[in-house]
């Protein structure tokens, strides 16, 4: 059977290093803990969200002088992609280049998972886009209608077409 110690000058050599380590590390796990609790509790962060660009890399492109792509670009961020935002005049050009009509044209394009998300298209429809992948070029939200994500106003029903060969058709709406 083993003695335990009953005092400090009962401990075997080297007992007392051990002991404060354990009592260093105990401390020092106690305080990351307090400082995870407090800081979720103060919305400093949050313990079920993505990092930033845990989702992949989203390039914007976008009128130089539009501030609502770049509350768009804010928006995919805080939903874990990592946006790189490209001002360009080319947008027309670019929209016809992966075959979006000019009647159809977004305010801002976006390639994501090698596809082409124009405009300012929910995540929740990103998400089953990049879930599903299906056999298009990808998805776009004509124009820039109020209350999606970016955009401020009363949210109405929005419908997504695919872009594929053909005639645009509905994807989703929302």
């Amino acid at each position: 059977m083993t003695k335990v110690p009953e005092s400090k000058t009962d401990r075997p050599p080297g007992m007392k290093s051990l002991l404060s380590r354990r009592n260093m590390l105990i401390g020092i796990v106690g305080v990351a803990g307090g400082g995870a609790v407090i800081g979720g509790a103060t919305g400093v962060f949050s313990s079920n969200a993505e990092p930033a660009g845990s989702r992949g890399q989203v390039t914007l492109y976008k009128n130089p002088q539009c501030d609502c792509c770049e509350a768009y670009a804010s928006y995919l961020g805080q939903h874990g992609f990592a946006v790189k935002v490209i001002p360009t005049n080319d947008l027309t050009v670019m929209g016809e280049k992966h075959g979006i009509p000019d009647s159809q044209s977004p305010c801002h394009i976006s390639l994501i998972g090698g596809y082409v998300v124009g405009g300012h298209i929910p995540v929740e429809v990103i998400d089953r886009l990049l879930t599903e992948k299906p056999q298009i070029t990808g998805i776009n939200l004509p124009g820039m209608p109020t209350g999606t994500p970016g955009m401020t106003g009363p949210k109405a029903p929005l419908t997504i077409y695919e872009i594929g060969k053909g005639s645009p058709k509905v994807y989703a709406t929302v």
